[in-house]
C-alpha cells in the first residue's frame, strides 16, 4: 500500500474525514472538517466519495511526499503551494509524479484548506469515522495532529489519468461553491436563526448580537472560537441544564461574550444558546482565523432553507461532472 510522508507538518494538519456521527448521546464528538464545503469539494475533485479521509490544514501548511503517482486537489482557503517548485492551482485536480513534493505555504485568504488525494487517506477508522478529535485523542493519526515523518496509508485510486480527467471537468463547476471572508478585512456576514434558547436572554439581546461586528479572539480553536464584541444581557442568569450543543451554536456564558461551537465541540452545554448559524454559512465561519471580523444576521427558517438548497446545487454539479466521466 503506498503512503504519503509528511516532511514539515505546517501549523495544524490533521486528518478528517466527513465526522464521527451519530454517538453524541454516548458523549463522542463529532469533529470533521471546518469547512465541510471545502472537504467536500477536494474529494469531488480528484474522484473521491464526499466523505473520504483528507487533510485539513491550518494557517501555515505542510510539505508532502508522494510515494506513488497520484491526483490531489487543494481546496478552500487560498494558499501559496508549489509541487517540485511549480505553482499548484487552487480548487483543480494536480498530477503528482512518484517523488514529487507539495509544499504548502501560508494562506494569502481564508484559514483552513482540505487536501485530498485519490484513493483517500486510510488510517484506521474508529467508530466508523478517520476524523481526528484532538481534545479526546482520537481517530485521524494516533488521535492527533501530525509531525513531521509520520507515514499515512493511501486507499487504490482509480487511474491517474482518469482522476485527473475528471477533475478538470468538475473544477469548470466549482466557481460559487467556497466562500472565503473579504480579503479587504471586512466582516464576513453569517447569518443565524434564534435559539435554541433565544428566550432566555434580555429582549434586546438579539438586536444587540446584530449591532455591530464581533471578533475571533486568539483563545479560538476547532473546539470553538470565542468572540470579542458587546456583551449579551441574559435574562436570569447564564446557567442551564446541560443540553445538546449543535454544530454552529452560539452559547453565551455569565460573560456575555458569545463562544461559536465548531467541529471539535462538547457534545453538551450548560450555558444557554441564543442563536445557530445556518448550515449554508458553517463552511464561511471554517473559513475565519484569530482577528477575523463577523457580523451575525437573522434570517428566516425559509431563507436558511433556500440558502442551504443553492448551496447542495452547486456542490451536486461538481459532483455529477466527475461521476459522468467516471470509466
Amino acid at each position: 500500500m503506498a503512503e504519503l510522508l509528511i516532511v514539515r507538518a505546517g501549523m495544524l494538519t490533521t486528518v478528517q474525514d466527513a465526522g464521527r456521527w451519530g454517538y453524541q448521546s454516548s458523549g463522542v464528538a463529532v469533529a470533521g472538517p471546518m469547512d465541510p464545503c471545502a472537504h467536500r469539494l477536494a474529494n469531488a475533485l480528484v474522484g473521491n466519495d464526499a466523505g473520504a479521509a483528507a487533510l485539513e490544514i491550518t494557517l501555515i501548511g505542510p510539505e508532502l511526499a508522494f510515494e506513488d503517482a497520484r491526483t490531489f486537489a487543494i481546496a478552500g482557503a487560498d494558499f501559496e503551494a508549489t509541487l517540485d517548485g511549480a505553482p499548484v492551482p487552487l480548487h483543480a485536480p494536480v498530477a503528482a509524479a512518484a517523488g514529487s513534493r507539495l509544499r504548502v505555504g501560508a494562506r494569502r485568504r481564508g484559514t483552513r484548506a482540505a487536501i485530498a488525494i485519490a484513493g483517500g487517506i486510510e488510517t484506521p477508522p474508529v467508530l466508523g469515522s478517520r476524523a481526528t478529535h484532538l481534545l479526546s485523542g482520537m481517530g485521524g493519526f494516533e488521535g492527533r495532529a501530525l509531525r513531521a515523518g509520520d507515514r499515512l496509508a493511501l486507499g487504490d485510486p482509480r487511474s491517474i489519468t482518469q482522476a485527473a480527467a475528471s477533475g478538470r471537468v468538475a473544477s469548470a463547476q466549482a466557481t460559487g461553491v467556497i466562500r472565503l471572508p473579504d480579503p479587504g478585512g471586512s466582516p464576513a456576514t453569517i447569518r443565524v436563526l434564534p435559539g435554541p434558547q433565544a428566550d432566555l436572554f434580555a429582549p434586546q439581546a438579539l438586536a444587540i448580537l446584530q449591532a455591530a461586528p464581533y471578533a475571533v479572539a486568539d483563545q479560538s480553536n476547532r473546539m470553538g472560537f470565542r468572540l470579542q464584541g458587546a456583551a449579551l444581557p441574559h435574562r436570569n442568569g447564564a446557567d442551564i441544564i446541560s443540553d445538546a450543543t449543535p454544530l454552529g451554536v452560539l452559547q453565551v456564558p455569565a460573560s456575555g461574550q458569545p463562544i461559536l461551537l465548531m467541529a471539535d465541540r462538547q457534545t453538551t452545554g450548560g450555558y444557554p444558546k441564543i442563536a445557530t448559524v445556518i448550515a449554508a454559512d458553517i463552511g464561511l465561519a471554517g473559513q475565519l482565523g484569530p482577528g477575523d471580523r463577523l457580523r451575525f444576521v437573522v434570517c428566516s427558517p425559509r431563507e436558511a432553507m433556500a440558502a442551504l438548497i443553492a448551496q447542495e446545487r452547486a456542490m451536486m454539479t461538481v459532483e455529477g461532472a466527475t461521476r459522468k466521466t467516471r470509466p
